[in-house]
Formats: structure tokens, C-alpha cells, sequence
């Protein structure tokens, strides 16, 4: 029988007692301070969306027109102010006029989700110029330089983050829209390299902004949860240091499973150096958890959506990943 589906109809509770019993953790032992909030409402016709640039500049040539078209076609509004056209140096305005444009859109009750448009650099610096999530739940999604904020969003105990693309193939779209509207989606699968099932909540992020984020006040709590990463441009070696840092820090010690994403980079190896996935797999196998790599997740197509929080089980035989209920 396919492993996963043993658990098909199975309280997710019950299978979180059952696979996480190595650590004496259930899926829900962690990132209790503060408590979550209740997940947002699915968006529904009429939804209101507000565009939002807290990260590099982006041209104004830029055509949003498909994006307001696949907006359009699930009866949502999609607002697209003039700031996302703004330049300041390297960024889409000064780090204050960020953080003013966040704050809007987070304290306005008319809008019932964000779409981080943009990447680059910056939205940490949003977050240091105090930037502070309201005490409620929003969607919001975006990658790369944004799960600074996504990641900030679920340290704060509000749902609804996800780590994803809003551009892309129509597949890709559709399963953030059944994200954003609760309906299910099918798992995702990879390829495992260290078997074992873990059932937890997802924290989803990019290696890099994570990794700077350690220390802050924005960085959550990783215990008891599912931990996959991805990036863009990093050489090998520079993963290795990263990883060494969080194991250095402990950061590993906790979680119950680990997927790695898309890694891409286009430098050349020196024969003899390790490999992209040789430093992932010598870094990450020996935690003692579940281990999954090549995900389709992050940086290249498809960028499969994968809501931060959410209740997953994580297989390290077949290399699957799953929601829960």
C-alpha cells in the first residue's frame, strides 16, 4: 500500500501522536507564544487584494494586466496603487514610505489579502523600521525577499501566509487560488532521501532571508514543525556555511522534518567540490528526521504554493508532501 495513504481519513491529530512520538512532539507543540489566531476566511466573489512592494524596484513597464485578469476571473478586486511604480536607490521607496504602504493595507478591513509583488531587497528593512502585524489574520503571498514578512507574520501568531507565486503557469494559479478559497490541493512529492513520516506545521522560507533573520525578533519558533527551504543563487559553499550556521545554533534541534526546494545556480564545480545537493544531503542527513529534497518549490517553475502553518505530513521514503485537513 502507498504509504500515504494510510493516513487518508485519519485525524491529523492522532497522526502527529503517532509519528512524532521520536521527539515526544505533536504537531501542535510549537509556536505557542503568542498563540495562533484562527486561519482568515476564504476569499470569496468580491474579495478585495491590494498589491504591495516592499522590496526592490520594479519597471515600470511592468504589465499587470494578466495578474488583474486571473483576479478578475475569481470575481476578486485586485488594487494596484501607484506606489508599487515607486524608486528610491535600489528599493520601491524609502524604508518609512515602505512601511506606510504595509501598514495601510494590513489595518484596512476592506482587504482580505496581500500580494507581495516584487523581490530583490528590502522587506526586512520594513520589518526594522517597525512595521508590526495587526492582531488578525490576512492572506498574504509572496517568495524570496518577502518571507521576511511571511515568516514575521507567522512568529506573530497570524495565519494565513503563503509562500508561492502569483505569476506562472495556469496550474500553478489555480492551486493558490484552491488555497486562498479552502479548497484542497494535491500533494507535492520530491525525492526522499531519509526515511520516517512526520506530521507538523509548515514553515516554508528562503534559505538566505531566513538565515538573516536568526536573532531578530521576526524569526518564529521551529519546534514541533515541517521545515522546507529553498533559493536562488547561492553557491554551494554558501549553502554549506549557511546550514552550519543553523546547526551551529541549534536551530535544527526541533524540528521534525526537512524538504528542500529548487536550489538554482548556474556557477561552475570544481571536480572534487561538492554538488549542490551532496552539501544538502551531507548537512541535513544526519538530524535524525525525515528528509526530502527537489521539491517543486521556489525559485523556476512550477512554484507550487505551500501555506506557512498549515498542518502537513511529510514523507522521507516516497518524497512526499501533504496537507492536512
Amino acid at each position: 500500500m502507498h504509504r500515504r495513504s494510510l493516513f487518508m481519513g485519519v485525524p491529523a491529530a492522532l497522526v502527529a501522536n503517532l509519528v512524532s512520538s521520536r521527539r515526544g512532539l505533536t504537531s501542535t507543540s510549537a509556536l505557542t507564544t503568542p498563540q495562533p489566531l484562527a486561519a482568515p476566511n476564504p476569499l470569496r466573489h468580491g474579495s478585495r487584494i491590494r498589491a504591495v512592494n516592499t522590496g526592490t524596484w520594479i519597471d515600470p513597464r511592468t504589465d499587470f494586466l494578466p495578474l488583474v485578469e486571473r483576479c478578475k476571473a475569481e470575481g476578486w478586486q485586485l488594487e494596484l496603487p501607484a506606489s508599487l511604480h515607486r524608486k528610491w536607490k535600489w528599493f520601491s521607496g524609502t524604508d518609512a514610505e515602505r512601511r506606510v504602504d504595509l501598514e495601510a493595507a494590513w489595518s484596512d478591513p476592506r482587504i482580505e489579502a496581500i500580494f507581495y509583488i516584487g523581490a530583490g531587497w528590502g522587506s526586512a528593512r520594513v520589518l526594522e523600521a517597525g512595521f508590526n502585524f495587526s492582531r488578525r489574520s490576512l492572506w498574504s503571498i509572496g517568495f524570496s525577499d518577502s518571507c521576511s514578512l511571511l515568516l514575521a507574520q507567522w512568529a506573530a501568531g497570524s495565519r494565513g501566509a503563503i509562500h508561492g507565486s502569483i505569476a506562472g503557469p495556469d496550474a500553478q494559479w489555480q492551486r493558490t487560488v484552491d488555497l486562498l478559497t479552502a479548497r484542497s490541493v494535491a500533494p507535492i512529492t520530491g525525492r526522499g532521501i531519509i526515511a520516517g513520516i512526520a506530521v507538523g506545521p509548515l514553515v516554508v522560507t528562503n534559505l538566505t532571508v531566513a538565515t538573516h533573520l536568526i536573532g531578530t525578533p521576526w524569526f518564529p519558533d521551529l519546534r514541533g514543525t515541517l521545515l522546507v527551504f529553498e533559493d536562488i543563487g547561492e553557491a554551494p559553499y554558501r549553502v554549506d556555511r549557511m546550514l552550519t550556521q543553523w546547526r551551529s545554533v541549534g536551530l535544527f534541534k526541533d524540528v521534525i522534518g526537512l524538504a528542500i526546494g529548487r536550489f538554482n545556480w548556474q556557477g561552475e564545480e570544481e571536480p572534487g567540490d561538492f554538488s549542490m545537493s551532496a552539501i544538502i544531503k551531507e548537512r541535513l542527513s544526519d538530524l535524525g528526521v525525515p528528509l526530502v529534497i527537489d521539491l517543486p518549490v521556489g525559485h523556476g517553475q512550477p512554484n507550487l504554493s505551500l501555506p506557512l502553518g498549515a498542518n502537513a505530513c511529510l514523507d522521507g521514503k516516497n518524497g512526499s508532501l501533504m496537507l492536512l485537513p
